[in-house]
């Protein structure tokens, strides 16, 4: 009897930037807001967000790894042989991944790695939150990495980034990378493929002065998908007189430096500009 040949599986297609969606939300960590409102609150912004960028995805950068001491403290229980790596005892995300799983808001999580082996954190993270539809990749905020304690960190190569992008995908090939610092100069000098580029500066002297910088950003990494940190407490004096400052800023980014993929607002003044409902 002869056996029909299985078909042959189609190899899933790398990360391109014309797969990576508009994603529009927050940025959030344990220590940025004053109070912690819960799941619920932080989908609002989310969705809140999304709604003022009709292509866009409810998105957020949400932090498990904080800078801690010469290394990282991950905010959930894992197991790990980095001393430099430490495992919090109670689960942080879950609940909100559940419910960011429900209602389709996209999830980049990120990390401070300090010393800490960030091959080993991809892993012990991915392993932990991969099963959740709403991942969508992984990231690590530059300034924190191989720090001394001042948030500027260490420039990372081509070959470390090229690593990193590797072992992201070995975990789901959909998967991107996000490196995130606010000098061009301390991301990889030529790799691309995969890479999500997040610019977090701040203190800016005017509006004008954020979209030259943040347009410049754009234009290097062109046209890999970048991404803008904004609405931090520094930068209050002009974003405060904006009518609608996330949603200002934001269509002034995405009308100027046109391979924007990701709006974010930082949760150092989410509740100010987003007020929870009682």
């Amino acid at each position: 009897m002869t056996q029909t040949p299985l078909p042959t599986p189609s190899p899933v297609p790398s990360p391109t930037p014309s797969s990576l969606p508009l994603g529009a939300g927050f940025r959030f960590s344990t220590y940025g807001p004053p109070s912690n409102p819960g799941p619920d609150y932080w989908a609002s912004v989310g969705t809140q967000m999304s709604a003022k960028f009709p292509a866009s995805t409810p998105a957020t950068i949400w932090i498990v790894g904080n800078f801690d001491g010469n290394g990282v403290y991950l905010n959930f229980p894992c197991e790990t042989q980095d001393p430099r790596i430490r495992c919090g005892y109670f689960d942080m995300n879950e609940e909100s991944l559940v419910l960011f799983d429900q209602l389709g808001i996209a999830v980049w999580l990120q990390v401070e790695p300090g010393d800490g082996s960030v091959d080993e954190l991809i892993d012990i993270t991915l392993k932990q939150y991969g099963h959740h539809p709403s991942v969508v990749g992984f990231g690590i905020d530059v300034e924190w990495y191989h720090s001394t304690g001042a948030p500027e960190g260490q420039p990372v190569t081509d070959e470390e980034t090229a690593r990193w992008v590797k072992a992201v995908r070995a975990h789901n090939p959909k998967y991107w990378l996000f490196l995130k610092h606010w000098k061009t100069e301390w991301l990889p000098p030529t790799v691309r493929d995969g890479i999500f580029f997040v610019d977090d500066s701040q203190q800016f002297d005017s509006f004008e002065h954020m979209l030259e910088e943040f347009t410049a950003w754009g234009e290097h990494f062109a046209p890999s998908p970048v991404g803008f940190q904004y609405g931090y407490p520094a930068d209050s004096p002009w974003w405060k007189k904006l009518s609608d400052p996330p949603g200002d800023i934001g269509r002034a980014l995405l009308a100027g430096v046109p391979n924007t993929h990701g709006l974010f607002w930082v949760d150092f003044t989410a509740l100010e500009v987003f007020p929870p409902q009682p």
